[in-house]
């Protein structure tokens, strides 16, 4: 007497699981493909531009350069203001964790 017979037909599970692997894997390869080929691509061109010319590679360097100076000249100013107006709270117990 054959048991096999009368137990329905499996679903392919293994198929599903191997298609779903391979879609996933499919995924992941496309956002590898999308940073590498795509949003990495100015800073490629930035690593080629560095061999002929150091100081245009580096103009992201010096504008963020440029705008942290500027803040904080910008901030140094306006504790200045705000300390010859009088504004600013010098006790000691000014601020609750002291």
């Amino acid at each position: 007497m054959n048991f096999n017979s009368a137990l329905p037909k499996p679903i392919h599970s293994l198929t599903f699981v191997k298609d779903f692997d391979l879609d996933m894997k499919n995924f992941f390869e496309g956002i590898a493909w999308l940073f590498e080929e795509v949003l990495f691509l100015p800073l490629h061109l930035l690593r080629q531009l560095e061999l002929e010319s150091w100081v245009l590679a580096n103009v992201i360097n010096w504008v963020f350069l440029l705008v942290g100076f500027v803040a904080a000249l910008y901030w140094i100013r306006q504790l200045q203001l705000f300390n010859q107006r009088g504004e600013e709270d010098k006790d000691p117990s000014a601020h609750s964790f002291l």
